[in-house]
């Protein structure tokens, strides 16, 4: 049959549905030049018929020539042909702005299909609202079920009811938990009514947190109907792996062309978008489309495409996770394609990529990629001729997730497989490769690309791995793990340099161990691990002295912080090129610049001073229940730096940092005085002299008592006047004095009760603040 009527329209879509077979042909460029104020995607009389199934007729004429069949299906750049602007138009009409400012803290929307468009963006290109034609019919989503009745948001969503209707002013279906919108809908004169998806009804309202209905649904829509869904996924992914394909809005939506991310939107007062600026507006599909085209041929990439790579290169990576459909897949294809038919940039801390720039997006996608093992390798000899080496981990674990190192490495784009015991599959175990964790997307310029590390879950016995960077490899021992000592055969990997005190002799190092190719190396003791590159070990001659002066210092952390000498995992530094923040930072692992690397395994360094590694060391030790943020952040950590520096490496405090002269001391402590002792003023240095003080005054032990009384508590408010009197309540009790002048003296907020509780305690006759007062 041809496509020029529609008589018969609901009677052919149930003969198909119900298994026949239809054959159409039409062309509806002529119907579109002769219809310019109709949608041909829902009114040319052809597509109410095949829409249903998703194919459409254009207004766009078609090539001609001979095209081959190919056994893929080939991706179909149609995203760049299709207008929206009627659309956008009739939802916005009336609208000056879309207000999400608020509470509501809203998901992000990709947009994947080729019929969605956004309807509100961010400055930042992030979408909170979006539509997308279906079959025969619609859909609008929002990311937040409270915008659905915000008051600021009652014109925009009265015209989306409108546009998802059709003209048809027909009943309108609104589950329970939006009820309130129903009686919006009552008081404009909208046919209204609670239910579940019923016929009969023209447009549908719920939320995203229910995938019950999901298929029948995609069915309503794909037949005509109209559907307004609402919910965030951040929430869930909280408890939830897998958002893209799990959360249950993702199962309505992906097949529609539309997903809700875990990643949130800055509220805000938004502008309209444009109907007459398509083609500057970010649209994921078209933008993804024109990119590739222009990667693929050299050009120039120029406004506003450029304006959009990191944006893209975000999208770009949450797309190339998203489930199996035949388009996506294409798109995916294609985009891998992309990766091995360009080069992969390479970056350098002298040769940095721009974050907004062709190597910074193909950096990310190469990573992506690789994660899909979807990777060529470059060299034929992949090692899988050579034997396998067996390794021995602890899957035993007390404490939170550890990386257990196995002394491997694995090249650039080559492929590790290890072998795991049946007793260790699906027990949560993950393999590892890379070691640089640090994300550095929301990085101005990139020394390397923003992700270097790759996990897979252990979830059969033969877990194979690769990563286009290549790196150490860990396996990951779940927190709380109990499956002891493993031993894992792997293929493909090659020897590191690795040191295990107590494991590893010296003479074995120098002679052999520190020269395997490996670029990066590790150091290992009980406490802690340094992983710095293979060069600056290469002259390391006495690892087994380096590490003895290391566990002196771990053990000296764990005695002031009053917990066993072992910690639940090794704390772990790792030296990079470049990190995610300062010029150190706490964590798991403890990241740092390169340059640090020769500091960690220097011992004639280390005994001169070390204050930027015990200082994140401290920042791991520091418990919500005795910091006083944002105040104390940046001053407590360095108690344990004080410590380690005069009691391990005989260093005074005065001689361990600048700022610790006597004379830096006083003028701090003077010129907050002086100040009227403002709280909003004590912080870093000035708040680490009011510990130092105490200390002085007390002696180390008085610390390790009132960490060890901390150790034990649970419950404790999060309040920061509470935890304050909690604190000067607790030292005063171990030291067996009245600090409350003291801690008053430093502007605390002391208050009545904690004055009460510590009044017949003896004053402390030996208050240095004293002095200061009086001097002011």
């Amino acid at each position: 049959m041809n496509g020029y009527s529609d008589s018969q329209a609901q009677e052919i879509v149930s003969f198909v549905k119900e298994g026949g077979g239809l054959l159409i042909g039409a062309q509806a460029w002529y119907w579109a030049q002769c219809h310019r104020q109709d949608n041909v995607l829902c009114n040319f009389p052809g597509n109410k018929i095949t829409s249903v199934a998703g194919i459409y007729f254009t207004g766009h004429c078609g090539e001609k020539g001979n095209f081959k069949v190919t056994e893929k299906m080939p991706w179909c750049p149609i995203y760049k042909e299709l207008n929206f602007s009627a659309d956008l138009k009739h939802l916005m009409q009336n609208v000056s702005n879309l207000d999400i400012s608020g509470p509501s803290v809203l998901s992000e929307l990709l947009l994947h299909g080729p019929l969605t468009f956004p309807i509100g963006l961010t400055n930042s290109n992030q979408c909170f609202f979006g539509a997308a034609y279906y079959g025969r019919g619609c859909v609008v989503v929002g990311t937040h079920e409270a915008n659905i009745c915000k008051p600021q948001l009652k014109t925009f969503m009265l015209n989306a009811i409108s546009w998802l209707d059709m003209g048809r002013k027909g009943k309108i279906g609104v589950v329970k938990q939006l009820a309130g919108f129903a009686n919006t809908l009552q008081t404009e004169g909208f046919q209204s009514v609670v239910s579940n998806l019923v016929p009969e009804l023209s447009v549908y309202c719920c939320t995203s947190y229910s995938d019950a209905e999901a298929e029948k649904i995609q069915q309503f829509v794909a037949e005509g109907g109209g559907l307004l869904i609402a919910g965030h996924a951040w929430y869930w992914s909280y408890s939830h792996p897998n958002v893209l394909s799990q959360y249950p809005g993702n199962k309505v939506l992906n097949k529609l062309g539309i997903s809700i991310l875990e990643r949130t939107v800055t509220n805000g007062i938004c502008q309209v978008l444009d109907p007459q600026a398509e083609a500057t507006t970010y649209h994921f599909p078209r933008a993804v489309c024109q990119l590739l085209s222009d990667l693929r041929t050299g050009a120039e990439l120029k406004p506003p495409l450029s304006n959009w790579l990191s944006k893209l290169r975000q999208d770009v990576s949450t797309c190339m996770r998203l489930p199996a459909s035949p388009l996506i897949s294409s798109l995916q294809e294609e985009l891998v394609e992309l990766v091995h038919c360009c080069s992969i940039p390479n970056v350098s801390k002298q040769c940095p990529a721009k974050s907004c720039s062709k190597e910074a997006f193909m950096m990310c996608l190469a990573q992506d990629v690789s994660c899909l093992d979807k990777l060529q390798d470059l060299d034929c000899d992949d090692g899988s001729c050579k034997p396998p080496v067996t390794v021995e981990i602890d899957a035993t674990n007390p404490g939170a997730d550890a990386w257990r190192s196995t002394g491997l490495y694995l090249p650039p784009r080559k492929t590790a497989t290890l072998v795991f015991p049946a007793s260790a599959v699906g027990k949560g175990l993950q393999v590892q490769v890379g070691c640089h964790s640090d994300n550095l997307s929301n990085a101005n310029e990139f020394c390397r690309a923003p992700v270097v590390v790759r996990r897979k879950g252990v979830d059969d016995e033969m877990v194979s791995i690769s990563c286009v960077w290549g790196g150490l490899l860990y396996v990951i021992v779940t927190a709380k793990s109990q499956l002891g000592n493993i031993q894992i055969s792997v293929h493909g990997a090659e020897l590191a340099p690795m040191f295990i005190k107590g494991k590893t002799n010296n003479s074995s190092w120098v002679q052999e161990i520190r020269n395997y190719p490996s670029p990066w190396a590790e150091l290992i003791t009980e406490n802690i691990i340094l992983t710095v590159p293979s060069d600056v070990i290469r002259s390391l001659e006495d690892p087994d002295g380096l590490m003895s002066q290391w566990d002196k210092m771990m053990e000296a952390i764990a005695d002031l912080a009053s917990i066993p000498k072992k910690f639940p995992r090794p704390e772990r530094f790792v030296t990079d090129v470049q990190i995610s923040a300062g010029w150190m930072h706490a964590g798991y692992p403890i990241m740092c610049h390169l340059p640090s690397a020769a500091d960690l395994v220097s011992l004639e360094k280390i005994r001169k001073g070390l204050w930027g590694p015990i200082h994140e060391l401290g920042h791991n030790q520091q418990r919500g229940v005795w910091e006083f943020p944002s105040h104390t952040t940046e001053a407590t950590c360095n108690v344990w730096s004080v410590y380690v520096h005069e009691t391990v490496l005989g260093i005074s405090r005065d001689k361990a940092h600048p700022n610790l002269t006597r004379e830096s001391r006083d003028c701090r402590v003077k010129s907050y005085i002086t100040n009227g002792a403002k709280l909003a003023q004590w912080s870093v240095w000035t708040a680490l002299e009011t510990y130092l003080q105490l200390q002085e005054g007390f002696g180390w032990d008085s610390f390790k008592q009132v960490y060890s009384e901390y150790q034990k508590m649970t419950n404790v408010s999060n309040n920061n006047n509470v935890k304050m009197n909690l604190w000067a309540e607790t030292f005063s009790n171990a030291v067996n004095k009245n600090l409350v002048p003291f801690f008053k003296n430093w502007g605390w907020p002391i208050d009545d009760a904690t004055s009460n509780k510590l009044s017949t305690l003896p004053l402390w006759d030996k208050n240095p603040m004293i002095a200061y007062v009086n001097s002011k």
